[in-house]
């Protein structure tokens, strides 16, 4: 079975994507399979190029096919953010779930709820060539914290045509529709024709 590397050390996007795998003839390994490994610099301007940096640089230190996603919100009442600083953004507040209720205050006070998550993942098949593959969902912000699954943004986000946030879907339920889902089944479409 030939094997596939996610750059990442984020157990909960390794979780959800090693469920999106099962199926697939790939052994997927993330870096929780290796000793520490350093990252690079997350410095790109789009979710694309923070994928793409950290699958090159996945693909030069394991020489296997790597692939990386990058992935964050953009929220209408804050004009697009946080978008690619969404991870910065949740950690800037260091109590709980100080910038969740930040963000639900501003879409009440501007009467603006709507929001989408987006993925962008970079599959490196060797140094020249890199294949992107994007999920983007569309919904909106909650009126409050509500679930106690998943994790980030999940409890403020209710996609369209749902009632429920990511956060009170099961993972199942989340895998069947997420920006992340989306990106991956494309990826897991194409590595399949690839085999």
């Amino acid at each position: 079975m030939k094997e596939i590397i996610f750059f990442s050390n984020n157990k909960n996007k390794i979780q959800e994507i090693s469920n999106l795998f099962i199926k697939f003839n790939y052994k997927l390994l993330s870096l929780n399979d290796f000793k520490k490994i350093k990252s690079p610099i997350e410095n790109g301007k789009t979710f694309k190029d923070n994928a793409k940096i950290k699958s090159i640089y996945g693909y030069r230190k394991f020489n296997k096919l790597c692939f990386a996603d990058d992935s964050g919100i953009c929220i209408d009442a804050l004009n697009g953010a946080p978008g690619i600083n969404s991870k910065q953004y949740l950690e800037s507040e260091k109590k709980g779930n100080t910038a969740l209720n930040k963000i639900i205050s501003l879409a009440k006070n501007k009467d603006r709820y709507k929001a989408f998550f987006e993925t962008s993942i970079c599959l490196t098949l060797n140094i020249n060539k890199q294949i992107f593959f994007t999920g983007r969902v569309y919904g909106k912000i909650s009126l409050k914290i509500r679930g106690n699954h998943g994790f980030g943004y999940d409890p403020i986000f209710i996609p369209n045509g749902m009632n429920l946030t990511f956060s009170e879907m099961t993972l199942y339920q989340k895998n069947l529709l997420s920006h992340r889902a989306i990106a991956i089944k494309k990826l897991s479409k194409y590595l399949t024709n690839l085999v």
